[in-house]
């Protein structure tokens, strides 16, 4: 990323859930209009495929280590930091994080969800969610840092 970084142009875009109001609509409707006409994108709709089950791939992974870990799942408490759809940002519009909160609760855990970009009001609102105003320390046995904001980067968190 370093060495890509020096290119004029370059944009440092990083690995995450593709939510938001663009990106995780707008193919939907390129894929329509491309069948319309008798082509079928199949690199569009490969990574859309991808894309929409990358929350339950978050959250099986973090119970399979956590099992492998023999941490019991049933009433565990985890974490998720972040929760607008992208870094840095206080829009919530599509996030993909609530698919991840969801599948969660499938699992019987308990989750807390920290994000100091969105107003709580907003989030309880828009999703049913209480925001903390900080999390506890050493208080859960799972933390998913699903949103890069700086302030989780300046805590050493990437």
């Amino acid at each position: 990323m370093n060495a890509a970084g020096t290119k004029w142009n370059f944009l440092p875009f990083r690995p995450g859930l593709v939510g938001g109001h663009c990106i995780g609509v707008d193919p939907c409707y390129l894929t329509y209009k491309a069948e319309s006409l008798g082509y079928r994108p199949e690199v569009i709709l490969a990574g859309r495929r991808i894309n929409d089950g990358m929350e339950s791939y978050i959250a099986d992974r973090l119970v399979k280590k956590m099992t492998q870990e023999k941490i019991n799942v049933v009433d565990a408490n985890m974490l998720i930091m972040g929760l607008s759809f992208k870094e840095n940002c206080t829009d919530l519009r599509n996030t993909k994080v609530i698919d991840i909160l969801n599948t969660l609760e499938t699992y019987h855990v308990k989750v807390d969800v920290y994000d100091p970009w969105i107003e709580p009001g907003i989030a309880n609102k828009e999703y049913n969610i209480f925001l903390l105003e900080k999390p506890s320390k050493n208080n859960y046995d799972a933390i998913i840092i699903a949103v890069a904001h700086d302030e989780f980067r300046a805590l050493g968190i990437n």
